[in-house]
């Protein structure tokens, strides 16, 4: 399947039906929930720590490791902002999803992709990370305080992804491995997610 197809259908997910992203939970509020929340669910954890991967596995410069973790970073405060201003995003679930099972993917065939291209990619994605952040927050919780926790969690999560990147480089194909499994787990959460 072609590269431009993939973002198609992406924005398609984001724009079509209903959105079930993280609905059911009980509402969160503050600083520690909003950390707590990327760290708490397998699928933001996957999705996060595999930018930071992939970012230290395409990236040679050292100073523009932090380009793709940065770009999901921007990306995941606006969708959280949607969401806590009560626009709709459907198909954040199947979005979500598929961040996953794509930066399992990317990480599995060391994919190497223009910057911007890259960073609209991660970026779509983020956005349906942070609109599920968003839709957690409590009506009527400040949130300035929940979406610094849950930027910091990601900036930690995404260091840590860094890091376990440079490391998975000194094994040689051990990073598809990685990959592989992430890649795996993507379409366990797309079944569920239909």
């Amino acid at each position: 399947m072609r590269l431009k197809y993939v973002i198609l259908l992406l924005i398609q997910f984001l724009c079509a039906g209903q959105s079930v992203a993280h609905t059911g939970f009980h509402p969160v509020e503050g600083f520690a929930s909003g950390f707590a929340h990327p760290l708490t669910g397998a699928d933001h954890l996957a999705a996060m720590v595999c930018v930071g991967v992939w970012a230290a596995l395409v990236t040679v410069e050292a100073g523009r490791l932090w380009r793709l973790p940065a770009a999901f970073m921007v990306a995941m405060m606006l969708g959280g902002a949607l969401a806590a201003f009560g626009v709709e995003i459907a198909g954040a679930e199947p979005a979500i999803a598929a961040s996953v099972l794509a930066l399992g993917l990317f990480v599995l065939g060391k994919v190497r992709l223009s910057g911007a291209l890259a960073a609209v990619i991660v970026g779509l994605f983020a956005v349906a990370h942070g609109y599920a952040h968003g839709l957690e927050m409590a009506q009527g919780a400040a949130f300035s305080a929940y979406a610094a926790g849950f930027v910091i969690a990601t900036g930690l999560l995404h260091f840590l992804g860094i890091v376990l990147g440079r490391c998975l480089l000194r094994v040689p194909g051990l990073y598809r491995v990685a990959g592989g499994a992430v890649g795996m787990f993507g379409v366990l959460l797309l079944v569920q997610a239909w």
